[in-house]
């Protein structure tokens, strides 16, 4: 338990190549804490968290070209990986084995999110349509069309009622997963929207743009909530803790922020990245940080609980 936000392990060249995603999960068969990068070097690793300290437990092979995007189960027992070679691949987490690959189309596939029940895997398409995989399946159940561009970004709201996608001209679209319908289309961006996440209980959605802001919108009457400025550059992640009370980004300006969810204030800046930081979220409790970029480094902070 730490009273201070502090760098606490750095894994430096865990890839041969920038990392462009990473992801924490928990099992819920045995507790273990795992951590999933994927890079530019075509490869997704997996990682054990503990003692403070990260373990190389496989490097997963199959992806032709760069992997863009990685997820785990809430379960914690599978990961998705998406890739620039269209495939959207499932990992057991405990063999190290691919379960499955699925054919997303010619570079359909950019983020790739499962959802709360974990019986679907969620993806950005360059038509503007969301597809939705099955993971028993391995095929494309349904799709939801936004009329859009190219989504770059996903999210399941963890009460799963809802999904929203970020597209590369800046626009938010928040689905109905029930029906199926389009609610909300938002426009608070002007440039791509690389990343978006969901307060934990459903009610904010945040954002992350190309124009260095982040937006928060309330879900349910779809205003802007506020605007927040700190990033010197291009905003690329954004995730919020579990605990509703904060959330993280990471930005080309080589940072991580972690901001206050109701004063929406920026409480901490790491500095600790070479390059961009395309990565950050937190572990299940909020109480570490995972970061990773284009320095091929993984860094853990700590965060004051």
């Amino acid at each position: 338990m730490s009273t201070q936000y502090s760098i606490l392990f750095k894994q430096e060249h865990a890839h041969d190549d920038a990392i462009w995603t990473a992801a924490w999960g928990k099992s819920e068969a045995d507790g273990t804490e795992t951590i999933v990068t994927g890079s530019l070097d075509d490869m997704v690793k997996v990682w054990k968290w503990s003692d403070e300290k990260l373990e190389l437990q496989w490097t997963l092979e199959g992806h032709q070209l760069g992997v863009v995007s990685v997820d785990i189960s809430h379960n914690g027992a599978i990961a998705a990986s998406s890739s620039l070679d269209a495939h959207i691949r499932l990992w057991d987490l405990e063999s190290g084995k691919q379960i499955k690959s699925m054919d997303a189309g010619p570079v359909d596939a950019w983020t790739v999110a499962f959802s709360p029940d974990s019986k679907y895997i969620a993806t950005g398409s360059h038509l503007g349509k969301v597809n939705i995989f099955g993971v028993e399946s391995g095929k494309k159940e349904y799709s939801l069309d936004t009329r859009g561009k190219f989504i770059l970004s996903i999210a399941y709201s963890p009460d799963g009622k809802y999904l929203a996608s970020g597209a590369i001209d800046g626009i938010i679209n928040i689905f109905d997963i029930a029906t199926g319908k389009l609610l909300h289309t938002l426009e608070g961006h002007a440039m791509p929207i690389r990343s978006l996440t969901f307060s934990p209980d459903s009610q904010l959605l945040v954002t992350a743009s190309d124009d260095g802001y982040i937006k928060i919108y309330d879900v349910q009457h779809a205003n802007l909530a506020g605007t927040l400025s700190g990033h010197a550059s291009w905003v690329l992640n954004v995730a919020f803790s579990l605990d509703n009370t904060h959330f993280v980004s990471s930005s080309s300006d080589k940072s991580v922020k972690v901001w206050d969810a109701s004063t929406r204030a920026c409480i901490n800046t790491f500095f600790d990245h070479q390059d961009q930081v395309w990565s950050v979220k937190y572990n299940n409790t909020g109480s570490k940080i995972i970061s990773a970029g284009d320095d091929r480094a993984i860094h853990i902070y700590d965060c004051p609980m």
